[in-house]
């Protein structure tokens, strides 16, 4: 799994590509906290490159979105398509986050 952190404005955009599972949901957790911990209240994660996700990775995602809840911040999702977007609705994440279809729709609702 490869992640890239940017900023548009106040907002971090991180990009997640590749597999998020047991070995590498706790690299997303860490660097998500870091960005937490650092003062970002406001996240657009990317998963226009994310091929699988397993129930780790979700673990993961639940963790950082209650980490920035209890800053007064919040995530949403860009992209989230195929199988990934397939365990996200089994899940019931897809009705618990905002997700978004492209990255500018994610930006814009975020702002």
């Amino acid at each position: 799994m490869e992640i890239r952190n940017r900023f548009e404005n106040s907002t971090a955009v991180v990009t997640v590509s590749g597999r998020m599972d047991a070995l590498t949901a706790p690299q997303y957790q860490e660097q998500l906290n870091a960005l937490i911990d650092g003062g970002t209240i406001a996240v657009v994660v990317d998963f226009d490159a994310l091929e699988y996700i397993s129930s780790a990775g979700l673990r993961g995602i639940l963790a950082t979105a209650k980490a920035l809840k209890a800053k007064g911040g919040e995530v949403c999702f860009a992209n989230v398509r195929g199988t990934v977007r397939e365990v996200f609705d089994m899940s019931g994440f897809g009705s618990i986050f905002r997700m978004h279809d492209s990255l500018a729709a994610a930006l814009a609702g975020n702002n």
